[in-house]
């Protein structure tokens, strides 16, 4: 089409997509998800009139289509079996140079919280800086029914926003250790190593073994993952960044996707460790290829 290479004003198809995904997954938590509404909302953009301002507009599309699929997602989610977490984003040190906390997986549990129209709200003001009257055009209210929307949902994440250590190769090391230390059954060091209000969260989805509910202090957390870490000492693990924070990926034998772990790493501790269990929550880490349920 001449000149749609003019209107996107130096953003390559490329940014503009990518804008639609970093939207729609911070409203979703699913990559899955994401790229359906990223697709969709290019999709749109093809056939509308060239817009003055593509992110903008983008935004406001990935936006309205995330709160369509969230609204059907949470009937979903209230009876989804045992914990659930975000779909994980992983890459290597540079995929994550643009990485910020609203990434994380616990930022992404947080904003659970919510009514899809408070996460609406408050991610457009919070992460992507939009003013209330932006934010009140594109949810379609009152720029006062907006700042509501903000202040409501700031009261209910004050108390949980995580505040991560901000020395990435010492949280990096951290993990390093402490899945030596599980490997090695060293349960003091792991002890050492967690908070004493640490929480372990596995995300099995019902379709593979996983703790059907959160496990809460350092002893426990240590004593069921070196059990854990016991059983999976013949599997190959690559540590990579999960969602921005140190992880790991577990493969089986024939190079099939086991499990994701993520650390959230707290003034030099591991305050939570999540484990995305689930096969479907792992097909974008396997690559396309058939993930491992054990």
């Amino acid at each position: 089409m001449a000149g749609r290479s003019e209107y996107l004003k130096g953003l390559t198809p490329l940014a503009v997509r990518s804008r639609a995904f970093d939207v729609a997954y911070r409203m979703l938590g699913s990559v899955a998800e994401a790229e359906d509404v990223a697709q969709e909302a290019m999709l749109r953009l093809t056939r509308a009139e060239p817009p003055d301002h593509p992110n903008a507009w983008i935004t406001t599309v990935a936006t309205r289509l995330s709160l369509d699929v969230l609204r059907s997602a949470r009937v979903r989610r209230e009876a989804y079996i045992g914990p659930w977490l975000p779909e994980p984003l992983v890459g290597d040190v540079a995929d994550q140079v643009e990485m910020t906390d609203s990434l994380s997986q616990a930022f992404l549990v947080l904003l659970e919280r919510l009514t899809p129209t408070e996460r609406a709200a408050f991610v457009l003001r919070e992460v992507f800086d939009y003013d209330y009257a932006s934010i009140a055009a594109v949810l379609h209210r009152g720029e006062a029914s907006c700042r509501q929307l903000v202040v409501r949902a700031r009261k209910r994440l004050a108390t949980g926003a995580p505040r991560f250590d901000a020395d990435v190769a010492r949280r990096d090391a951290l993990l390093e250790r402490f899945l030596a230390a599980a490997e090695a059954g060293d349960l003091p060091a792991l002890e050492a190593m967690l908070a004493e209000d640490a929480i372990f969260y596995a995300d099995g989805g019902g379709k593979v073994a996983a703790a059907r509910h959160p496990l809460h202090g350092a002893a426990r957390i240590a004593r069921a993952y070196a059990a854990i870490a016991r059983k999976q000492r013949s599997l190959e693990r690559r540590l990579v960044h999960v969602n921005g924070q140190p992880g790991r990926i577990l493969f089986d034998s024939a190079g099939n996707v086991v499990d994701v772990l993520a650390v959230d790493v707290i003034d030099g501790r591991v305050h939570a460790v999540r484990i995305v269990r689930n096969p479907d929550k792992l097909c974008h880490v396997s690559g396309g290829r058939r993930v491992k349920a054990v």
